[in-house]
């Protein structure tokens, strides 16, 4: 299994899932056609599932995003997306049976913005989960995002009551310039509110995202935004490198624009010294580094479960921008960026009244079973268990990827030796170093089919 040289760039790509969502497929054009859900099902796991429900709605739409959302909600488009929820987490619940019992580990609701969504529509929203799934929210943990603007107490007393254990708030910059020149329109003193309503809620895990890299950013106005968020004792803090991508509000303006044969190595070496200045002060201030984006304060309360992983036991993905993994098959509805080829998916998805079937995926083998695990290990600050990979693959993984691990510990990325070990912990795991490139480090490990899929799809 063999890879390619190493970029010069620290900031490929953020590798949150594998495969990546642009190697994903229309699935009818198999031979056998749209598998059926009951099909694909059928021999899974389902005692420790993840639940994930998206809502494809914000307010306003950042410059550096490039998720699945669309701005604003007209003509009820809310109640027509979350009747649409509905009847897909009904299809979703016959095709998992009853042979054996169905059981979540975990649930999330993201987007675009599920506080979007008015208290009474949250109330609906969690009902689908627990009526249609069968998930009880108040047993598991539940992740919630919203922002600013959507952050209210009557929204917050909802999620309260129904069991949110964690809210995730995208605040990004706590200096209004920099929210400007991000393309965020917010004020200081709207995320100060926020936070404060937050609390007030006595949701038991706060999260603060916080982005560097920004035009006109310092070490100096990134402290700042440091410090704004640790006066909050948030149990969670995520820090993003910004990124540039096609069809964004950014991408559109330039913003980032490296040179056209090759990377900007003044902004790479910003995001870095930003990375590194943040990752610092923040140790500093008793928190644990769990991956290059997440630090966890270190007497904060348990996040849930600390063996589950979505991507090896199985997630239901509901709504027109998830995704649903099982151990065969990544499955989802399509995925676009610009703002009329959202709409249009979402009309779409919103009038489906059959959703027996996956649409659009890409088939899992063992090869990419393994890379997958070694991604979503290696990417943890813990590292992996060489002895658990051992055990479900029967290999080691020097022996699987013998040519990428032994780049990796060349370069100083690895915490151990550079063959055929994982130090004295039986861990493979990152070096500081290795951590800070985890965007460089993650793109190495995709397998060819995987980067050739990426690279032939046209986005839009």
């Amino acid at each position: 299994m063999t890879g390619t040289a190493l970029s010069t760039s620290p900031y490929l790509s953020y590798v949150y899932a594998y495969p990546h969502k642009t190697a994903y497929r229309p699935l009818e054009g198999r031979p056998e056609g749209r598998p059926l859900l009951s099909g694909l099902w059928a021999g899974e796991r389902k005692d420790a599932l993840s639940l994930y429900l998206h809502i494809p709605f914000c307010e306003v739409r950042c410059g550096f995003c490039n998720l699945f959302t669309r701005i604003g909600a007209p003509e009820e488009l809310t109640t027509r997306y979350l009747d649409a929820l509905d009847r897909q987490a009904t299809a979703v619940r016959d095709a998992l049976g009853d042979e054996e019992p169905v059981r979540f580990a975990a649930a999330a609701f993201g987007g675009g913005t599920p506080t979007f969504l008015t208290a009474g529509e949250l109330e609906r929203l969690c009902d689908i989960a627990e009526k249609r799934m069968g998930a009880d929210l108040t047993a598991v943990p539940l992740s919630v995002e919203t922002s600013p603007s959507t952050a209210t107490a009557d929204r917050l007393t909802v999620l309260a009551d129904r069991g949110t254990t964690r809210i995730s708030i995208g605040v990004q910059s706590f200096v209004d310039a920099e929210a400007r020149a991000a393309v965020r329109p917010q004020h200081r003193s709207e995320v100060e509110a926020a936070l404060g309503r937050i609390r007030d809620a006595r949701i038991p895990v706060l999260n603060i995202d916080l982005i560097y890299g920004i035009e006109g950013q310092t070490e100096a106005t990134w402290r700042t935004s440091l410090d704004a968020a640790l006066a909050w004792r948030p149990e969670e803090l995520y820090l993003y490198p910004l990124y540039v991508r096609p069809l964004t509000g950014l991408g559109r303006l330039g913003a980032g624009a490296g040179a056209p044969d090759g990377p900007d190595t003044a902004w790479d070496a910003q995001r870095l010294r930003l990375y590194r200045a943040g990752r610092d002060h923040l140790l500093a201030h008793g928190y644990a580094q769990v991956s290059m984006r997440m630090f966890r304060r270190a007497d904060a309360p348990p996040a849930g479960p600390g063996d589950h992983a979505c991507q090896t036991d199985g997630m239901i993905g509901l709504g027109c921008g998830a995704r649903s993994y099982t151990s065969s098959l990544h499955y989802s509805f399509d995925y676009a960026v610009e703002m009329r080829e959202v709409r249009g998916i979402i009309d779409g998805f919103t009038t489906t009244a059959d959703f027996s079937r996956a649409e659009v995926g890409r088939y899992v083998d063992d090869g990419e079973a393994r890379r997958r695990h070694l991604l979503q290990s290696l990417l943890q600050a813990e590292g992996m268990r060489s002895a658990e990979y051992r055990e479900r693959f029967g290999s080691d993984p020097y022996e699987d990827f013998p040519e990428e691990l032994e780049r990796f510990a060349e370069r100083g990325w690895l915490d151990g030796p550079a063959h055929g070990g994982a130090g004295a912990s039986g861990r493979l795991r990152l070096s500081p170093e290795g951590l800070a490139h985890s965007d460089a480090l993650g793109p190495e490990l995709f397998s060819p089919a995987v980067r050739a899929a990426m690279a032939a799809y046209e986005a839009k």
